[in-house]
């Protein structure tokens, strides 16, 4: 294979390290200046929006993606489907977001102007050439992109937005980067595809995939948007909207690390899907599950270790109720890696996306049910443990589908060193977080005993993927030093 998957993933995961660090310096500042109602009114909007958004993008993403890597060889068919593709994402995004605007306008009230300020990420979506990227495994290209943007972006959050007043200018700065993101990509375009063919364009060609692919869509959107549009209309503030927006924020800083790793594996397993190499996807699907385990057990955990000490200095006064909520959010890093190593790695490109489609719906059934009763109770903590709960339910039943494909047991016993050391690293922040006061210092002492804590621990059971892929860094790293 001429692009490497290990290059890939660096290219990715270094972008996602700066998308990591990027609330870690906005975050603070941003809890201040909007305050929790604040940022609870951005997460309503946004999340209102998301449904609009959601069927403007169908599931020409997913779609694209695929058969663009079904297709890497063939240069002339690839162009098909690119503008196959952006004809129909076209029309489609002008009748959504000619649906927004009536719809807002009679509902939004006063927050108008904002759900119009955030509708412009529907234009954005005919702008969208990611996919294409994704399916060349043209990683490199994305990251040095989305880097440069990101940098930008957070220069001018702290140049412009100052107070609660500034709303619309931060939701009219996160807009226009995803607008300059896309494009700044097409000079890239003839590169990978022909001019289009007007006559020859097809938008409804493999409509019937691209729906069946969307399914899946709504099931995500009822079960990662609904629960905050719930705690919009089922509490009666902001605030909790605010809390549970925080909470959900600060654990997918730590699912980013992971999540890199989806975009590299779909595009992959869907060439070697092509070649009908069903042996080399098995053993890409067991590195992939150890991978979540060897990352997301820390991480999971870690931030139950944390928490205590790291929101009061890191959000600010009037937010400690985030850390209790972390302590539950945090198990979404675990469950919503390894649902993502099964469904987007492996489900969809192997044309299985109806067993996927089946276990999101599942567990969005589960989410919207314990939304209705939890909410109402207990506001966001009920939000929190029903996202919990509807993330494992889709891990386990997918994993439960693929038992006859994929070996269980060899999946679940390769997490037991990770477990053991992960409980041993909880153990040791929990006695160190009682003698230390919160404080960014005591908060990175903590980080970084706790990963001496792990790694120690896996070294000392000889854990054959740690060590194997630190002696290949360390390796790598010699030579980029002599050359």
């Amino acid at each position: 294979m001429a692009k490497s998957i290990k290059a890939n993933y660096l290219y990715g995961a270094a972008y996602n390290i700066l998308a990591l660090l990027t609330p870690f310096i906005t975050t603070p500042y941003l809890s201040r200046v909007l305050k929790a109602d604040g940022i609870g009114t951005v997460s309503f909007v946004s999340s209102s929006a998301q449904y609009f958004m959601m069927f403007a993008y169908i599931g020409i993403f997913s779609y694209g993606q695929r058969e663009i890597s079904y297709l890497r060889d063939d240069r002339a068919a690839r162009s098909r489907v690119f503008w196959n593709l952006k004809a129909l994402s076209l029309l489609n995004v002008s009748i959504c977001f000619t649906a927004y605007l009536v719809v807002t306008r009679m509902y939004a009230g006063e927050k108008f102007i904002l759900f119009v300020i955030y509708g412009i990420n529907m234009l954005n979506i005919v702008l969208d050439v990611g996919w294409l990227f994704i399916g060349m495994e043209e990683f490199k290209l994305l990251a040095v992109r989305n880097t440069a943007i990101r940098i930008l972006n957070i220069a001018l959050v702290f140049m412009f937005v100052k107070s609660q007043a500034d709303i619309p200018v931060y939701m009219m700065i996160n807009v226009a980067f995803m607008v300059a993101a896309n494009v700044v990509m097409f000079p890239r375009l003839p590169e990978y595809i022909d001019p289009p063919e007007l006559k020859a364009l097809r938008p409804f060609h493999g409509i019937k995939t691209i729906l069946v692919l969307f399914i899946p869509n709504i099931a995500v959107e009822v079960y990662t948007v609904l629960d905050k549009t719930m705690l919009g209309f089922f509490t009666p503030t902001l605030f909790e909207n605010g809390y549970y927006e925080s909470a959900l924020k600060i654990s997918k800083i730590a699912m980013t690390v992971i999540l890199s790793m989806s975009g590299v594996m779909a595009s992959r397993i869907s060439y070697l899907f092509g070649k009908n190499d069903t042996n080399s996807i098995r053993q890409y699907m067991y590195r992939s599950y150890r991978f979540v385990w060897f990352l997301g057990i820390p991480m999971c955990l870690g931030l139950i270790g944390i928490s205590d000490n790291f929101v009061p200095w890191f959000l600010g006064d009037g937010y400690m109720k985030v850390a209790n909520l972390l302590k539950i959010t945090g198990f979404l890093v675990l469950a919503i890696g390894i649902n993502n190593a099964t469904g987007i790695q492996y489900l969809v490109p192997t044309k299985r996306q109806n067993l996927y489609t089946l276990t999101l719906t599942i567990g969005a059934t589960v989410n919207f049910c314990m939304n209705l009763v939890l909410i109402p109770l207990s506001g966001s903590y009920g939000a929190s443990f029903a996202s919990v709960i509807a993330e494992s339910v889709i891990a386990v039943s997918q994993l439960y589908i693929l038992r006859g494909e994929l070996d269980i047991r060899k999946i679940a016993a390769s997490s037991r060193k990770y477990i053991l050391a992960g409980i041993v690293m909880l153990s040791v922040l929990v006695l160190v977080g009682k003698k230390l006061a919160p404080s960014a210092v005591s908060t990175f002492t903590m980080i970084l005993l706790g990963a001496l804590v792990y790694f120690g621990v896996l070294v000392i059971m000889r854990d054959e993927f740690f060590t194997e892929n630190a002696y290949r860094a360390v390796e790598y790293l010699k030579l980029k030093i002599h050359r």
